[in-house]
């Protein structure tokens, strides 16, 4: 992995925590580039798995109750002069109640996630990712940055992945005793999940022989004429946080009903499950008698292994709630409607209209627009490499590094309010420069204080909701 870009946009931080970070090795890997280039590396385990994969010295052990959380972290920010907090994915409940208390002692925080361009990349992203992104939103800005072209490097197998998570449950468990208050933000026994793989397996095979007609006709005779829904995983904190949708489910029925009501006789719909959601979940049932209840059978499919780039080749248009597979039908030029809250919903790339419009007359992207966008959403947030290659993080290429951003002076008071985790006043002055350097200050007006109601689905787990209870809520079953 190229470990320049992560050294860039961590700046002059020099005291740094490590939180949960991917299952595997990566965070061990992280901490050893990060001490061999002059860092100090802290890190805090919420569960053996976490324990088994961290070799490094400055570790420290949290098994307390999760309603102790928010002073745990209050004191090693202390104590250990952390100036960064670095974890992978920020809407997990620990991680919102600890990116609270970073924010507000204007310790910056940086947020690692599955790449926004895969494969090939990963997303490293200062304040947020995915809707708690701070990056602008507006597409006047992107002809003012220039970026370097950067190229990824290849991705790791998908089975040395499952083989981390494997193993990363499996500490889990049976190291339980050693964390007995520890909730994890999804399903941790080990036996239902390795079932749910075998079962993901067997599936495979099948689908394999029950669809292996429906590209022809999907590339062929229905090329241009049809609607693709690609679906996220049935836990996917992108759905939970960053959209109005409950579930999955409710947002398969929202867009059924929809498409019976206002799409063209003459169009079909066509529902992709989520590969990594093939032994979870199956939605089959449900979308057959929705599709009978509106009298619209003959003209809505269910498939599941089938090529992503062909399909989004020869849609009509597709519509998602904000998975970054929206990015790559963008890049195959597909008229792209979101129902949710992502980086990439901007006039030019996306239908700005509802989703009743959408289905007479999708808009279709800007090309060159979009090419703006992806170079400087690889430039701004993007490294190259994968958490599961193996490989050691190193400087890498100069050349990869992308060019100096000019900054864009801003006023005090056009500072944006963060949008992650609910915090709702954002810092003036020095606090604020700490939160947000001046390269990543968001343009766009600041966001007004949410009512009482609405900011409370929002906020994150503190002393004041109690850690415990966000985590009984937020756990999927």
């Amino acid at each position: 992995m190229d470990g320049a870009s992560i050294l860039e946009r961590l700046g002059t931080s020099r005291n740094i925590l490590l939180l949960q970070g991917p299952v595997g090795p990566f965070f061990d890997r992280l901490a050893r580039f990060l001490i061999e280039h002059g860092r100090a590396v802290s890190k805090i385990n919420l569960n053996f798995g976490d324990r088994w994969f961290y070799g490094q010295p400055g570790a420290v052990d949290f098994t307390e109750s999760p309603d102790h959380w928010p002073h745990f972290v209050d004191d090693v920010l202390r104590e250990r002069n952390i100036d960064a907090v670095v974890l992978f994915g920020d809407c997990r409940p620990y991680h919102r109640s600890a990116i609270l208390r970073a924010r507000l002692k204007a310790i910056p925080v940086f947020v690692f996630e599955e790449g926004y361009i895969r494969p090939n990349y990963v997303t490293f992203e200062p304040g947020g990712v995915n809707g708690n992104s701070l990056l602008p939103r507006s597409p006047g800005i992107l002809g003012l940055i220039p970026f370097t072209q950067r190229t990824g490097k290849k991705s790791a197998p998908f089975s040395r992945m499952a083989c981390c998570a494997l193993t990363y449950y499996l500490a889990g468990r049976i190291g339980r005793s050693h964390y007995p208050n520890y909730r994890h933000h999804k399903p941790f026994a080990i036996f239902p999940e390795a079932w749910y793989w075998v079962r993901a397996w067997w599936r495979k095979q099948l689908y394999k022989f029950t669809e292996r007609e429906y590209l022809g006709r999907l590339t062929g005779e229905l090329k241009g004429k049809y609607f693709l829904v690609p679906l996220q995983v049935f836990n996917d904190s992108q759905i939970k946080h960053h959209s109005d949708f409950r579930s999955v489910r409710a947002m398969i029925s929202t867009v059924l009903f929809s498409f019976a009501r206002e799409a063209p006789d003459d169009t079909h719909l066509v529902f992709k499950h989520h590969p990594l959601d093939r032994g979870h979940r199956h939605y089959g049932q449900q979308i057959a008698d929705a599709a009978a209840d509106a009298g619209v059978s003959g003209r809505v499919h269910y498939v599941h292994d089938l090529r992503l780039p062909a399909l989004l080749q020869c849609a009509r248009g597709v519509v998602l709630v904000n998975s970054t597979t929206g990015l790559s039908a963008l890049f195959h030029r597909a008229p792209v409607k979101t129902l949710g809250r992502c980086i990439y919903d901007l006039p030019g790339l996306t239908h700005q209209g509802d989703l009743a419009s959408f289905w007479k007359s999708p808009t279709r992207p800007d090309k060159r627009l979009f090419e703006r966008f992806r170079n400087y959403l690889i430039g701004m947030t993007q490294v190259s490499g994968s958490f599961y290659s193996g490989r050691r993080i190193v400087l890498g290429d100069p050349d990869l590094v992308p060019a100096e951003v000019p900054h864009v002076a801003q006023p005090e008071a056009e500072r944006a309010v963060p949008q992650a985790v609910g915090l709702l006043h954002a810092p003036q002055g020095a606090a604020a420069d700490a939160l947000y350097p001046p390269r990543l200050i968001p343009l766009r007006p600041a966001e007004p204080v949410l009512p009482r109601a609405a900011a409370a689905r929002l906020r994150p787990a503190n002393e004041d909701v109690g850690l415990g209870a966000a985590l009984r809520t937020d756990a999927v079953g």
